[in-house]
């Protein structure tokens, strides 16, 4: 227990850092501020400092920390029932089945918990509709990457990448039926499936979030639905992080006009408030599952669904789709705007941006991200050089600015 004794001060964030190092799995590395508090846009460490989230919790929170709406369902759909199992039916599965079916436009939903689950799901079902559609022999069906790609830390995920960080010594991973080609590679995905009939599916990220932000160039998902639906292979697109109004669109491959044949939701699909992931697609690919054959004790829990339907609501009903793109077009100019001889580049599509330094340059993005912290402003760093930003879809234009002018004053610090 905290000591009484102890003051709001130094030792007070020390006292809980250095809990987690204690006891807990060096499995990530935080900046040194302990948050207690989340309103809007806004957190509170536990000296009482205020912030701007420039993280979202990886977008999870799109609708803001602790909207009121989202609250309102949560408490209420607590104090009746949580957990029920899936040996019965409960009131509120199926309904937010049909809510998400009719808003994202698929015959299908299956819910999970985390994204990394979505992402097991998908391979799962791809895997089940090669051999019961496709034809594919039993144990053959291959599913393509793409290199950069980051969609969790399973065993899977992790044989799918091309990241030594969460590969190294975590193998063997022979004999999952994964390839890797690279992002924006219209021509190494088509001589893919030119030459292999056994392909099931292609997965990916429609922005590579965790690589840096790195947009799909124009037409490339044009060509890639065309070259999924000529060689009869599953196109999976990943909005876990991108999507639910993040780019400026409810998913972001809406941005290319294009409809995958899989859809990846997880994160903000609950505005943070409880893990619930989901699976989009169609009759042809789910209903090849069958009783006992797929399956989570947690996955479409009353609590979880009742909290995707309202947490959904909010992203539409409050047009954070539309603030979005509006306050990302102001954001990605004041990122532009900053000149500096280590800045390479900043990149982005509605909240969704990041800030790039030069690999040459001495000055590395922990170091930003620091100097960010002590005047108010929380991002952290992807890879050595690149920082990504993605506020809370609420913000609005005098906020925009305000973090702007710690961004810049951070740069100059430096």
């Amino acid at each position: 227990m905290l000591s009484k004794v102890i003051k709001r001060g130094l030792g007070y964030s020390n006292y809980y850092m250095d809990l987690e190092k204690q006891y807990g799995c060096r499995n990530y590395s935080p900046l040194p501020v302990v948050l207690e508090r989340g309103e809007g846009v806004h957190v509170f460490d536990v000296e009482g400092k205020k912030y701007f989230d420039f993280l979202s919790a990886y977008s999870a929170v799109n609708q803001g920390h602790c909207h009121p709406k989202i609250l309102k369902t949560f408490i209420e759909q607590a104090q009746k029932v949580t957990l029920t199992s899936r040996a019965f039916y409960n009131s509120n599965l199926g309904e937010c089945e049909k809510f998400l079916s009719d808003t994202f436009g698929y015959q299908k939903v299956l819910l999970m918990n985390s994204g990394c689950e979505a992402g097991e799901s998908a391979i799962k079902f791809a895997r089940r509709w090669a051999y019961t559609v496709k034809g594919v022999p039993d144990n053959q069906a291959k599913v393509i990457f793409a290199k950069g790609n980051f969609w969790g830390r399973s065993i899977a995920a992790c044989g799918s990448s091309d990241d030594p960080s969460r590969f190294y010594k975590f193998g063997p991973f022979g004999g999952l039926g994964f390839d890797l080609i690279d992002f924006n590679s219209v021509e190494q995905l088509e001589a893919k499936l030119q030459n292999d009939p056994n392909i099931a599916a292609f997965f990916v990220e429609h922005i590579q979030g965790e690589r840096g932000v790195i947009l799909p160039e124009n037409g490339y998902f044009k060509k890639v639905k065309e070259l999924c639906d000529k060689y009869n292979v599953l196109l999976i697109i990943d909005e876990i992080q991108t999507g639910l109004g993040r780019t400026g669109k409810l998913l972001s491959h809406q941005w290319d006009d294009i409809r995958p044949d899989m859809v990846l939701l997880a994160k903000a699909l609950t505005g943070g408030f409880y893990p619930v992931s989901a699976v989009l697609t169609d009759n042809e690919v789910m209903e090849q599952i069958n009783p006992g054959e797929h399956g989570s004790t947690y996955g479409g829990n009353p609590l979880g669904s009742k909290v995707a339907v309202t947490a959904t609501k909010v992203i539409l009903e409050e047009k954070l789709c539309e603030n979005s793109l509006e306050m990302g077009e102001i954001f990605l100019k004041g990122l532009k705007d900053i000149q500096k001889p280590f800045i390479k580049e900043a990149r982005g599509r509605g909240l969704f941006c990041a800030l790039e330094f030069h690999e040459s340059t001495k000055v590395t993005a922990t170091q930003l991200c620091l100097k960010l912290k002590e005047r108010g402003l929380l991002a952290k760093p992807t890879h050595n050089t690149t920082i990504r930003f993605s506020p809370p879809l609420v913000i609005n234009k005098q906020q925009i600015e305000e973090a702007l002018d710690i961004i810049n004053k951070a740069v100059n610090d430096l």
